[in-house]
């Protein structure tokens, strides 16, 4: 046997119906499409949803969301802080932005990372606990 010699299967296949050709017969006139709306027409484009505002369109928009109520806090580490003051003084958002630490505006964050050796007075909007944890073993205080 040959490649020239396989054929399906008897009744596996059958012809195409011819629709749309002429208003006698089976498939003529509409071409078994109804009458009228979407399905007798064209193609529908992906993402239409029947004339409502696509999901698509609804989202926000690009190059991303901003969450208006979100507080995005200026980070600084206790390791910059030991490098940046001296022993003894008080760390405020205020001196840092006087220092080019943090940014303008917006509250204020130290977190734990690095080591510091330096006793500071430590008063800022958020702390987390590591860093609270290490300025006060250092002889420090949070407020």
């Amino acid at each position: 046997m040959k490649l020239h010699h396989l054929k399906p299967a008897e009744g596996s296949t059958h012809k195409k119906k011819r629709v749309g050709r002429g208003d006698r017969g089976k498939g003529g006139k509409t071409a078994g499409r109804g009458t009228k709306g979407t399905g007798a027409r064209g193609t529908v484009p992906a993402g239409f949803e029947g004339g409502q505002m696509p999901m698509i369109r609804r989202q926000p928009k690009a190059p991303g969301f901003n969450n208006p109520n979100k507080v995005y806090f200026h980070v600084i580490n206790v390791a910059k802080l030991d490098a940046s003051f001296e022993a003894g003084d008080e760390v405020t958002p205020e001196t840092l932005r006087a220092k080019g630490l943090v940014g303008a505006k917006g509250p204020v964050k130290v977190l734990g990372n690095g080591d510091i050796t330096k006793s500071l007075t430590v008063a800022v909007d958020a702390i987390s606990a590591t860093a609270a944890e290490k300025i006060t073993a250092a002889g420090g205080s949070v407020n």
